[in-house]
């Protein structure tokens, strides 16, 4: 019971990777803030932690919208007085092809939610973090590649905007990290190989199709990591790129030390200013 007594909220915890995590969650103890834009998934995913016996509520959320993130932070204290723990989970696939044929609105609103919903997210929960002095928060990243522009370049920004957080947090016993979970079959990648093939890109077709056909990354190990990234065990490991397919998990907790001595586990080499 890695989490008992935590509270976390969970944005897009409505299906896929979301719902994934929030039970993860719930085995381990916490309680959940479940946020997405459809009520009935996430009253879906409530009755499912439910059953493993944790507390829940269910907030509707657009997460591009400042007052209803504000009400959701305010509706998760009137349920639980805390928040521990926030997994910045909520995102969009947004336009399949060339850049210069993408929908404009479209190309906006995957920068919108992807990364303004993660920045009001933190920007809404930290003042209770800061409070408490104490918290974890898990931003999921995700790859880039061709004919995925909006996409790839919002969630290079999530990165960023992990290091530069944890930066800023310093001292404050508040960790930031970015979860990249790989190619998992969601929603998100049938409908990125359905748009694949409707341009008639057959690499990202082919790829999509092998995803969703069984051949993608696992959804339980990325729910670990999160449990990872969320625990004590993650200690002071902040500002770091952590990914589900690759790393040693089991052993992560004896490695922190190490992943923060390096500059592989960044976007990029971070020098201070002077």
């Amino acid at each position: 019971m890695r989490l008992e007594g935590r509270v976390a909220v969970i944005t897009g915890a409505g299906r896929g990777i979301g719902r994934e995590i929030a039970l993860a969650y719930a085995r381990e103890g916490a309680n959940l803030a479940l946020v997405a834009r459809t009520t009935s998934e996430l009253e879906e995913t409530a009755r499912q932690a439910e059953a493993i016996g944790v507390a829940t509520c269910t907030i509707t959320t657009e997460v591009t919208d400042p007052a209803q993130v504000n009400k959701m932070v305010r509706q998760t204290m009137e349920r639980f007085s805390t928040i521990d723990i926030l997994v910045n989970n909520a995102g969009i696939p947004g336009p399949v092809g060339p850049l210069w044929d993408n929908d404009i609105a479209y190309w906006k609103q995957t920068i919108e939610v992807n990364v303004i919903g993660v920045f009001l997210c933190c920007r809404s929960v930290l003042p209770v973090m800061l409070a408490n002095n104490r918290g974890k928060i898990v931003n999921i990243y995700g790859g880039r590649g061709r004919h995925l522009s909006s996409y790839g370049a919002s969630k290079m920004a999530v990165a960023d905007l992990t290091e530069t957080l944890s930066l800023e947090l310093e001292g404050r016993n508040i960790q930031v990290n970015a979860l990249s979970p790989g190619s998992i079959h969601t929603r998100m990648w049938e409908q990125t190989r359905d748009a694949a093939q409707a341009i008639g890109d057959t690499d990202l077709y082919e790829y999509g199709r092998r995803v969703t056909s069984g051949g993608g990354a696992s959804m339980e190990r990325a729910a670990e990591l999160a449990v990872f990234l969320a625990c004590d065990a993650s200690g002071a490991l902040t500002g770091r790129v952590i990914q589900s397919t690759t790393d040693d998990i089991p052993n992560l907790p004896s490695q922190t030390s190490k992943i923060m001595a390096s500059d592989l586990y960044t976007l990029r080499r971070v020098e201070p200013l002077d």
